[in-house]
């Protein structure tokens, strides 16, 4: 490994001062740091970013690739949860997401995905049991129990459920929460359960109750749920508590940026500057025992040089000594992929889409942007030839989720604001067990742009009118084999057709991967059906 030393006025956090330093490394790891004579025009040297809670499979991209788009950004590791590719492959998407990840110079911790399938009101293509989990928290790979998404089971101490915690207590890893608008007695039954952390608040209140419990907050700004505005005030009083991360984030925008437009906004809103680097850099390795360098003698050498702390642009970046990003330039290498997938499914007919109208007063989910939660509406429906069919100029669209795994009648329902005017949308990134999931304002797109993953074997699609086009997604059915900056270019372009057929959402795909999430409420629909996400149960599309 290459012995080298570098100057640079070091950014050191926990004492909350900035000084000139000369910092040598060898065989990837800090070996001195000395100071010397100020110099306020060397750059800024700092511990890299860590996205303290991702899914790696939302930016479609292989662990190899995602390291590629990050590092340029200054992160140098993140808290992973695998539970997307484990809801489609099982313990074997989990291995693959390891080991593809060890291939290149990045610090990826992976968590035990602790709900898969998430729930029982949906098909997944696997199972990752309470012996998995004790056997993957047995990996040193393995840092923490992922986001325990059953609260009702957690609050209702559920022995399956309490037995993947005690899991988790046994090998002394942390445990991650979810839990959307849990507050009072509930949130109080949570946390004591042993949950230690929440990426899921959208309210400054609920988030300040949680952290009075003693839990930590993860402030989330991914490319369709965004939460930074609403709960970056904490960091007044409770910096302490706080950690940033992505949780997901399309290709495209992890492209322009990581945690360090997160640091930026912060610093932008006139926050403490050690508090933000903090949160970024430091808190994560702390709560989770991340080996990832703190900028200190015989650390690791992960690290990174920016311009200035205002903006955050990265001028290098190093990890375990090795130059891995410079001046916006990835210097990490594209390795050979070896797909795995789970699909069983044959094309569709557009028959198979039609709702046969059972009365004029429908539920229909309401698309929020920015935001997971979904409000249920109720509104009157069009009918025509017997069949409830979509009304683009109301904004009331057919939606349905279609079993990939094997072959069975496709779940119908409407929803409103994706604001489509012709055409249809597509995905097989369908959270959390990954089924079809299409948005349209026709039987006949719908059922074409369905047909186009079904020929591909997963992707994201949109057609209207004789165009259509597809980016495949044959990892799993969610990830590319592709180099990360191809994906993000063609995804670039889908997301500029999806808009041009009229939708208004920040991130359409992204929003649609979320209407079959039903841990989120309110309404969401799985491959079973239309799902109540406040009583956990499944209601008729048709209101009575």
């Amino acid at each position: 490994m290459q012995t080298f030393s570098l100057q640079g006025q070091l950014v050191d956090i926990p004492n909350r001062r900035i000084y000139a330093a000369e910092i040598k490394v060898e065989n990837g790891s800090i070996r001195a740091i000395e100071p010397i004579a100020d110099d306020k025009s060397l750059p800024f040297v700092m511990p890299g970013f860590i996205d303290a809670h991702v899914h790696v499979e939302s930016s479609m991209l292989v662990p190899s690739e995602f390291a590629r788009l990050a590092v340029v950004h200054g992160t140098v590791a993140t808290v992973s949860d695998p539970h997307e590719i484990a809801n489609v492959c099982g313990m074997e998407g989990v291995e693959f997401m390891i080991e593809n990840g060890k291939q290149v110079p990045f610090h990826f911790y992976f968590g035990a995905p602790s709900c898969v399938p998430a729930t029982p009101f949906e098909t997944a293509g696997a199972e990752i049991t309470a012996n998995d989990i004790d056997d993957l928290l047995g990996r040193e790979e393995i840092c923490y129990l992922a986001e325990m998404m059953n609260w009702p089971g957690t609050v209702n101490r559920d022995p399956e459920v309490m037995e993947k915690i005690r899991i988790a207590q046994k090998h002394g890893k942390p445990i991650d929460g979810h839990a959307p608008g849990l507050m009072g007695d509930l949130a109080t039954k949570y946390i004591s359960a042993g949950i230690t952390t929440d990426h899921e608040c959208f309210t400054y209140e609920e988030a300040l109750g949680k952290i009075k419990l003693g839990m930590k907050i993860i402030i989330r700004e991914g490319s369709a749920a965004k939460n930074f505005e609403a709960l970056i005030d904490l960091m007044d009083q409770y910096a302490e508590f706080l950690m940033f991360c992505s949780d997901d984030k399309h290709p495209d925008n992890l492209a322009l940026g990581h945690i360090n437009q997160l640091a930026a906004r912060a610093v932008a809103k006139g926050k403490d500057l050690f508090d933000i680097l903090t949160a970024t850099c430091l808190t994560p390795i702390w709560h989770y025992g991340l080996k990832v360098g703190q900028l200190r003698v015989n650390d690791p050498a992960d690290f990174i040089l920016v311009e200035n702390l205002e903006q955050f642009k990265v001028l290098q970046a190093y990890i375990k000594g090795q130059l891995v990003a410079e001046n916006g330039i990835s210097l990490i290498k594209s390795v050979p992929v070896s797909a795995i997938n789970n699909f069983h499914l044959e094309k569709k007919k557009p028959t198979d889409f039609q709702i046969r109208a059972k009365g004029s007063k429908i539920r229909v989910i309401e698309a929020l942007d920015g935001q997971l939660v979904t409000p249920e509406k109720m509104t009157e429906v069009k009918v025509l030839d017997g069949l409830a069919v979509s009304e683009p100029d109301r904004d009331i669209l057919k939606i349905a989720v279609v079993n990939r795994y094997e072959n069975s009648i496709p779940a119908l329902a409407f929803i409103t604001n994706f604001g489509l005017k012709s055409g249809a949308i597509a995905s097989s990134v369908g959270h959390d067990s990954h089924n079809i999931i299409v948005v349209g304002v026709d039987d006949e797109s719908i059922c074409r742009a369905v047909n186009l993953l079904v020929a591909t074997k997963g992707g994201i699609s949109a057609v209207n009118g004789e165009k259509e086009m597809v980016l495949p997604l044959p990892v799993g059915g969610i990830m590319s084999d592709w180099d990360g900056y191809e994906v993000a270019g063609k995804y670039t372009a889908l997301d500029k057709f999806a808009k041009s057929l009229g939708s208004r959402l920040q991130s359409p795909f992204m929003t649609l991967s979320f209407m079959a999430l039903l841990v989120i409420p309110e309404l969401k629909l799985s491959d079973k059906g239309l799902f109540d996400g406040k009583n956990f149960r499944f209601v008729d599309v048709f209101a009575e």
